[in-house]
């Protein structure tokens, strides 16, 4: 009995959060590659007997203009790893926090001939698994690697198979509704929606019943552990997500998405390493880059999707980021009203609120 394609990739997911390797393929490349943050003495050994032609520290593009390393490969830089070059000095290069305590270690060569197609998937993959972006390769013949996988049970993921196992995260099922009096409105619903892929599911609060030829409004709001749920000051998530419910709550109907996607995408552990590199004095997006993430790394297609199978097509959205709106209306949902949240303002985040102005564009 085999598993598809999106069971696969779950497993792949899992994998590489408990640092076993995991096999890429595109075409007549491939690699084995285990995430850099979870990386072993022992597995870092099974790469370098696997690769006779060495292997390779492979980072994103904003992490490795950090380390002054070229990427030859666009957005991403495969860095050749010496038999000198140990584990803590590999760690070191993709985490800032370590980088700080191995102050030198450098110097980096990038490659930059052949396919870098096999490394870019497993970065994508180390992303989506909540990971810092960034893995330990060893490049293979394809034929090598379908043969490693099979007698060593590693699992194989293919180029044609991931890509249109990541179109589904826009494929979305209704699992779940239930009623949930709110302290804004009595008559809300909370549905549950589950992405065919296997990530993370994403909510719907439905306050009144909207009327689904008339704009609703809405809040796409991106879940925020810190903000939402244990009162921190470093951002205004939480004062955002209690003023929205409330707007829609005195309105009588609307709906408002709970998207997961903690930090801008990049998981509760990324955004506290974020926030330590922000105690260090970098910005937001400094921060992000460091790490080797991007500005922002959210689908709002996702909020478009959920919004559109529950029947509406145009929206009143309640925010300051202009983006949401550009991504709302490039998918066919027409932002017809955007309404501004200026709420949150503390002591403690007069920069991070500064930052979202002038470096994202948030109207505020």
């Amino acid at each position: 009995m085999s598993l598809t394609p999106e069971e696969t990739l779950a497993r792949a997911r899992g994998d590489l959060r408990i640092g076993a390797p995991v096999v890429f393929t595109d075409g007549d490349a491939a690699a084995v590659a285990v995430a850099t943050e979870v990386l072993s003495a022992e597995r870092l050994a099974a790469l370098r007997s696997a690769a006779p032609d060495g292997i390779e520290l492979v980072l994103t593009r904003r992490r490795a203009e950090t380390l002054k390393a070229r990427a030859y490969d666009g957005d991403l830089a495969r860095i050749e790893l010496p038999a000198d070059f140990g584990i803590r000095r590999i760690q070191a290069a993709a985490d800032p926090a370590l980088a700080l305590a191995h102050p030198m270690i450098g110097p980096f060569i990038a490659r930059r001939e052949g396919s870098a197609g096999p490394e870019r998937m497993a970065l994508r993959l180390a992303k989506a698994a909540r990971l810092l972006p960034a893995v330990v390769a060893a490049p293979i013949p394809a034929e090598a690697a379908r043969a490693l996988a099979a007698s060593e049970m590693l699992t194989l993921i293919d180029a044609p198979e991931m890509r249109a196992v990541e179109a589904m995260a826009l494929d979305l099922s209704l699992v779940s509704s239930g009623r949930v009096p709110l302290g804004v409105a009595e008559d809300a619903r909370v549905h549950v929606w589950r992405p065919r892929n296997g990530e993370e599911e994403h909510y719907a609060i439905e306050i009144g019943a909207p009327d689904r030829a008339a704009p609703v409004l809405t809040r796409l709001h991106s879940a925020c552990f810190t903000g939402d749920l244990i009162g921190s000051l470093k951002c205004d998530c939480g004062p955002q997500l209690r003023a929205a419910l409330g707007q829609i709550g005195a309105e009588g109907a609307g709906v408002l998405l709970y998207l997961n996607q903690e930090g801008r995408g990049i998981g509760l552990a990324n955004k506290m390493r974020a926030y330590s590199l922000q105690d260090d004095g970098f910005d937001t997006v400094e921060a992000n880059h460091r790490l080797g993430f991007e500005d922002d790394e959210r689908d709002f297609r996702i909020g478009t999707e959920i919004l559109r199978s529950m029947g509406f097509s145009r929206v009143r959205l309640l925010t300051n980021n202009p983006a949401k709106v550009a991504a709302m209306n490039a998918e066919g949902l027409h932002v017809v009203e955007r309404a501004p949240l200026i709420v949150g303002k503390t002591a403690h985040n007069l920069r991070y609120l500064a930052t979202k102005a002038q470096k994202s564009g948030h109207l505020l």
